[in-house]
């Protein structure tokens, strides 16, 4: 059966902390539903309502249209550990660009990775708790380091030229691309 909460406790923080991946669901009208797993350290509670997320460059920017278009988002965390549960956190969100005011506070909270392209800054509405019986037992053995090597690789200013041109979702909902290249050591 689902608990619901209307913040994040101490339970709550200590289980996430725990988990190595996290999912992402937004949607916005005629569009299609984005759904994408996150890795990395770039999780962050940041009060008992409030969470955030480090974005890297990757396939698209589903998520940044979506929050504009919409602003709902959800969250799921899974054990893949024992014991089993999953947790939601629903709410809504929105992009935060390292170009915008509030980006060196929030951007404080974390350390930079390499191909960062915006911070998603989230207000919780409420916390969902179930189960999580049906949800396999694994262990992480690493994180990837693709996404990461690839962005290090890159040229700063033809990664910058690149994701100037991204202005649109798969959808054609409208994206603003970030106007900072992040290394590794950036902050």
């Amino acid at each position: 059966m689902a608990d619901f909460s209307d913040a994040l406790d101490d339970k709550h923080r200590a289980f996430i902390a725990r988990q190595p991946i996290f999912f992402v669901a937004t949607a916005a009208d005629e569009a299609r539903i984005n759904l994408s797993p996150k890795g990395y350290d770039a999780f962050r509670v940041l009060g008992d309502t409030r969470v955030a997320y480090l974005d890297l460059g990757g396939s698209g920017n589903e998520t940044h249209a979506h929050l504009v278009a919409d602003g709902r988002i959800t969250i799921m965390f899974c054990a893949f550990e024992q014991p089993a549960l999953i947790l939601r956190i629903y709410g809504r969100g929105r992009p935060v660009l390292p170009q915008d005011a509030e980006w060196d506070a929030l951007a404080a909270h974390f350390t930079m990775l390499p191909g960062t392209r915006q911070i998603f800054d989230i207000t919780v509405d409420s916390v969902q708790t179930s189960c999580g019986w049906g949800v396999p037992v694994m262990q992480m053995q690493r994180e990837r380091e693709t996404l990461k090597k690839a962005h290090r690789q890159s040229d700063p200013d033809a990664w910058l030229a690149r994701t100037a041109g991204r202005t649109r979702s798969i959808d054609g909902l409208p994206t603003t691309p970030s106007t900072r290249y992040f290394t590794d050591v950036e902050g």
